[in-house]
């Protein structure tokens, strides 16, 4: 089994302390629902412009604004599809969180969904590489050679058992996203989309931790904002020793840096706002974030639309709709066959 390298020196812990009580303030913090779906999904647009454009895809994030909200975009058909790869990547977080355990099936579906249509050969999409590869930087020169192609079936292996394991849901939520997107990297089990693959990963350990299950946080932007620094972070490892103590340094310094961003903004929107005070907080789960989310993009949402979105009963979804309405979140309006709902 993997068995992760590291240690808890001062800036690991003053960066994991500082992300616990901002992590706490932010769950805990009075949002209305639609600051909430905005903040998600602001999270989600950045996380899948900048992990693209780590790997040289020159799509603005204006441009994934445009193409999440099903926009035609002036761009290389590659590069829209791995945007949209990427997003959907994202939006199936939930799904692959509630697989217990997690399969190298999962990763390789991951994988998959991250390269459709976007590598040389489509053969390549969603299994493990067949051929040794290399990492090179613009001068192609290698600045990283990972481990033979015949290493790395029993090395995904390993990293699965102790992704599987108590041991792993006995370390911090932040250490073990880090070291997830380290180990995968390391391995390189892939022929390409190798770091979209790991960040998914490391996204979907703080969501399975319920770390971010509002989905607030956008760790890959930190990232683009100086790759030269992120590559460089990546290189920190002894091949030897595989300590991952510099990393983790790194990795906690854009989890506090991502965090306090949320903070502010979120100080921002409930600062002297009366009906907070009057409401406070309304939590809202997976299905009605979705419901919301419709509700800004359409304008209202009917007992249909519900159905279709989660392939529901008439019964189940009238149930989703009252409990949103219980929560003062939704109206009805209109009657009989008009009747639809409106975000209060």
């Amino acid at each position: 089994m993997f068995r992760p390298k590291f240690n808890f020196n001062n800036r690991i812990v003053k960066n994991l302390t500082f992300i616990a009580e901002s992590r706490a303030f932010v769950i805990n913090a009075p949002l209305v629902p639609e600051w909430e779906v905005s903040l998600r999904k602001e999270a989600i647009l950045k996380s899948a412009h900048s992990s693209t454009a780590i790997e040289g895809n020159p799509l603005t994030l204006e441009d994934v604004s445009a193409l999440a909200d099903g926009r035609e975009v002036m761009a290389r058909r590659k590069d829209r599809e791995e945007v949209l790869n990427y997003l959907e990547a994202l939006d199936n977080i939930p799904d692959f969180a509630s697989h217990e355990p997690f399969t190298q099936d999962d990763l390789l579906k991951i994988h998959s969904i991250v390269t459709k249509n976007t590598l040389n050969s489509p053969a390549d999409e969603g299994v493990l590489r067949n051929r040794q590869v290399r990492v090179v930087n613009g001068l192609g020169e290698t600045v990283f050679m990972p481990p033979e192609t015949s290493e790395v079936p029993q090395l995904i292996d390993n990293f699965l058992k102790w992704f599987n394991s108590p041991d792993m849901k006995e370390i911090d939520s932040v250490i073990a996203a880090g070291l997830t997107h380290y180990e995968m990297v390391r391995i390189h089990p892939f022929i390409d989309g190798n770091g979209r693959t790991a960040r998914i990963m490391a996204t979907l350990v703080l969501y399975k931790s319920d770390f971010d299950l509002k989905r607030f946080f956008a760790l890959d932007d930190y990232y683009d904002h100086d790759r030269p620094a992120y590559y460089a972070a990546l290189q920190t490892v002894d091949p030897e020793t595989v300590d991952v103590t510099e990393w983790l340094e790194y990795f906690t310094d854009g989890v506090a840096a991502s965090i306090k961003t949320v903070k502010e903004k979120v100080l921002g929107l409930s600062k002297d706002v009366k009906v907070l005070k009057e409401r406070g907080q309304v939590a809202l789960n997976e299905r009605q974030m979705k419901i919301v989310e419709w509700i800004n993009n359409e304008g209202k949402i009917t007992n249909r639309d519900v159905r279709n979105m989660f392939g529901l009963s008439n019964r189940a979804a009238l149930d989703e709709i009252s409990k949103l309405i219980e929560l003062k979140v939704l109206k009805q309006e209109g009657k009989g066959r008009s009747v639809h709902y409106v975000l209060v």
